[in-house]
């Protein structure tokens, strides 16, 4: 079964991006991420849509 949440480090991994470029990201509400009981997950679902944002982006220009 594939995870409906990644932790910070697994998102980073996914995305072939570090960490702290991860946390920015969150910070800048790029990527949507919630918090359970302290930690912090990011859904599966948010890192396809910055994907798709990013697609968009480069398409539009």
């Amino acid at each position: 079964m594939t995870p409906l949440l990644l932790t910070v480090p697994e998102a980073a991994e996914a995305l072939a991006i570090s960490r702290s470029k991860l946390y920015q990201l969150m910070a800048s509400g790029a990527v949507d991420s919630i918090r359970i009981d302290g930690c912090r997950r990011i859904p599966l679902a948010a890192l396809h849509l910055y994907i798709l944002s990013l697609t968009d982006k480069e398409t539009a220009a």
